[in-house]
C-alpha cells in the first residue's frame, strides 16, 4: 500500500453521510416480525471504533474473516475493515450447514486470516468450528456486542489506494479448493458507479433483498451499493428464498423497497405459489427495478411474473435482466427499463442489455479469435471493474485474467460463459463447461432445466448433466424434484420428463431420477451445482424416490 486514499471511497462516503444525515436509516434488517435498524450516525461511529480495534491488532493489509447474516453487523464489519485498511473476507455463517463450515475452514486457511468478526449468535459456534479445523488461535469479536474502546492514541489511518485489495470474494466453487477474487478499492468504486448509472439508483432509493451477504450480489449489490449512495439497505433472511418466497414480496411492499435482484427461479416460484388472498394484500407500486440475475433468465418467467403481479401494482417496465460474476466484481450488463419484456418473446434466451462500465467481446474459446456479430462464443470482459485476480493462485489467475485475443488485444477476463453479442446487446446462452454433446449436437442443460419447470405443479427444480464412463457413450441424466404427494403415478411423471425433452430438444435422457424437493444443490446465488449433482449421482448418494431408465451396473 502506498497511494493516498481518494476522497470518494466507500468508507469516506459513509463518514460524510453520517455528518450530513446522521438519523437516516443506513440498514434495515428484517428479523421475524421485527426489524433491526442502524442509522448512518451509529454506523459511522461503530465502524471507527472497530477500525481502531483492528488497527491495534495490526490488521492493515491483512485478511479479516467476516461471518455474519445480520445486516447492521455486516455493515459495521465491512466499513471497519475498509477504514483500517484490512482486507475483508466474507464467509457463510457457521450454522448454515456442515458444508458451509468446511468451506469457511478452507477459506480461512487459504486467506491466512488471524482475526474474525461475527455476531453474538454465531460467536461460540464459529470459535469452536475454527478450533476443530486447527485455527484455534484466531481472535473472534462479536459486533452486536459493544465494540471495545481503544485506549491511548489510535494508530494512524492507513494509506490505501485504488489498486489495494478491499475484499476477497470467494466464488461458489469447490468446498475444499475455494478461490478468492481480489476486489480492489478501485474495482468497488467502478462497480458502484456502473450500477448507479445502469439502474438509476440515488440517495432516495431503498435497495435490498434476501440474498446471502457472503455472496457478491447480496454483499455488493444489496448492502454496499445503497451505502455508497447514502440510501437505505433493506435486507431479509436468505431463508425466505426457500421457506416462503411470497414473503419476500410482502416485505418489498411493506418496507418500500425500490430496487432488488433475485434468481429466475425466485420469480418463477413467487408467480406459481402466490394465493389470491396474499396477492390482494400486496403493494408493489414502489418497486422500480426488479433484476432477474444469478442464473439464466426465462422469457416465460418474466411474462408470467408481470401478468400475475400486475394487480399488485407492479410496473412491467421494472423487470430487468442482468449478468455479472464475482471475477468482474458484480455487474457486466443489465437491460434498460422496459426492455426485458419486449425481448422475452418465445423460448430464446433473453437479452441482458448493453454492457455497463466494461467492454465485452465474444471470442472462440479455442482459437481466441473474435466471433462475428450474432455468433456464439465465450464472453470476455475488460474494464476497471474487472478484479485483480485470484488470491494466492497465480496459475489460475493467468488462465482467467489478462487474456489476449488472437488479434492481440489484451487485458481480458475469460468468464467461462457462452453468449452472443448482437447490435450491442449481450445474450448469455450457457456455461462453457456445462454444454452437453449429444449425437453431435450441443445441448445447454439450463435450457432443458427451464423447460422441465413448465411441466406443471408436480415438478420443481431439475439438474441435467452428462455422465462419461468410457467406453460407454456419454449418457444424459435428469435429477427431477417432484412433490411427493403427487407420486401416485411416478412412471407417468418420468414419462412426462422424457417426452418434454424429446419433443423440445431432440434428446432422450438415459436415466430419470425423481427426488424430493430440496435435493438439487444450488450455489448461494441460486445456480444449480451440476458438478456436485453429477458427483452425488456417481457415488449413488441421491436416494431417489423412483428411477426410470438404464441403471448402472
Amino acid at each position: 500500500m502506498g497511494e493516498q486514499r481518494g476522497p470518494m471511497g466507500l468508507a469516506d462516503r459513509v463518514q460524510a453521510y453520517a455528518e450530513d444525515r446522521p438519523e437516516r436509516d443506513a440498514v434495515i434488517h428484517v428479523r421475524g416480525e421485527h426489524e433491526r435498524r442502524i442509522t448512518y450516525g451509529e454506523l459511522a461511529l461503530r465502524a471507527r471504533r472497530l477500525a481502531s480495534w483492528l488497527g491495534r491488532r495490526g490488521a492493515a493489509g491483512r485478511r479479516v474473516v467476516i461471518a455474519a447474516e445480520d445486516g447492521p453487523v455486516m455493515a459495521v464489519a465491512m466499513l471497519g475493515c475498509l477504514l483500517a485498511g484490512a482486507v475483508a473476507v466474507p464467509v457463510p455463517p457457521p450454522s448454515a450447514s456442515r458444508a458451509a463450515a468446511q468451506r469457511t475452514a478452507a477459506i480461512v486457511k487459504d486467506a491466512a486470516a488471524r482475526l474474525a468478526l461475527t455476531e453474538r449468535a454465531y460467536a461460540a459456534e464459529l470459535t469452536q468450528s475454527l478450533s476443530l479445523a486447527g485455527f484455534g488461535g484466531i481472535e473472534c469479536l462479536a459486533l452486536d456486542d459493544r465494540v471495545p474502546r481503544a485506549d491511548g492514541t489510535p494508530p494512524p489511518a492507513p494509506r490505501t489506494g485504488p489498486k489495494d485489495p478491499a475484499l476477497l470474494q470467494y466464488t461458489s466453487g469447490s468446498t475444499s479448493v475455494p478461490r478468492g477474487v481480489i476486489v480492489t478499492h478501485g474495482n468497488l468504486a467502478a462497480t458502484m458507479e456502473s450500477v448507479r448509472e445502469a439502474i438509476g439508483t440515488d440517495a432516495d432509493s431503498r435497495v435490498g433483498g434476501c440474498l446471502p451477504l457472503h455472496h457478491d450480489l447480496g454483499l455488493i449489490g444489496q448492502l454496499l451499493h445503497p451505502l455508497w449512495l447514502g440510501a437505505t439497505a433493506v435486507l431479509m433472511p436468505p431463508a425466505l428464498l426457500v421457506r416462503d418466497p411470497v414473503r419476500w414480496l410482502e416485505e418489498i411492499g411493506r418496507l418500500g423497497v425500490t430496487d432488488t435482484a433475485a434468481p429466475d427461479s425466485m420469480y418463477a416460484r413467487c408467480a406459481a405459489l402466490v394465493t389470491e388472498e396474499r396477492l390482494a394484500g400486496l403493494d408493489l407500486s414502489r418497486w422500480r427495478t426488479a433484476v432477474n440475475a444469478a442464473e439464466p433468465a426465462s422469457g416465460a418467467t418474466l411474462r408470467e411474473f408481470a401478468r400475475v403481479f400486475a394487480p399488485a401494482g407492479l410496473d412491467p417496465a421494472a423487470l430487468a435482466v442482468g449478468y455479472g460474476l464475482a471475477e468482474a466484481t458484480l455487474l457486466v450488463a443489465v437491460s434498460a427499463p422496459g426492455e426485458a419484456l419486449r425481448r422475452a418473446a418465445g423460448r430464446a434466451p433473453v437479452s441482458c442489455g448493453t454492457p455497463r462500465g466494461v467492454e465485452v467481446h465474444i471470442v472462440d474459446p479455442d482459437s481466441r479469435a473474435p466471433v462475428p456479430d450474432g455468433g456464439v462464443g465465450e464472453i470476455w470482459v475488460r474494464g476497471p471493474a474487472v478484479a485483480a485476480g485470484y488470491w494466492n493462485r497465480p496459475l489460475e489467475s493467468a488462465d482467467t485474467y489478462g487474456r489476449r485475443t488472437a488479434a492481440g488485444e489484451g487485458g481480458f477476463l475469460r468468464t467461462g460463459d457462452l453468449g452472443v453479442l448482437s447490435a450491442g446487446e449481450l445474450v448469455v446462452t450457457g456455461r462453457l463447461k456445462d454444454v452437453m454433446l449429444v449425437e453431435g449436437a450441443s445441448v445447454h442443460p439450463h435450457d432443458v432445466e427451464r423447460a422441465l419447470l413448465g411441466n406443471g405443479r408436480p415438478f420443481a427444480s431439475a439438474a441435467v448433466f452428462a455422465v462419461s464412463e468410457p467406453p460407454v457413450p456419454d449418457r444424459v441424466v435428469v435429477v427431477q424434484e417432484v412433490r411427493h404427494d403427487r407420486l401416485a403415478t411416478p412412471d407417468l411423471l418420468a414419462t412426462t420428463v422424457r417426452r418434454s425433452m424429446t419433443e423440445e430438444f431432440g434428446v432422450t435422457p438415459d436415466e430419470v431420477l425423481l427426488v424430493r424437493p430440496g435435493t438439487v444443490r444450488r450455489t448461494t446465488s441460486g445456480k444449480i451445482r451440476r458438478t456436485t449433482m453429477r458427483t452425488l449421482y456417481l457415488r449413488d448418494e441421491l436416494r431417489p424416490l423412483y428411477v426410470s431408465g438404464r441403471s448402472r451396473g
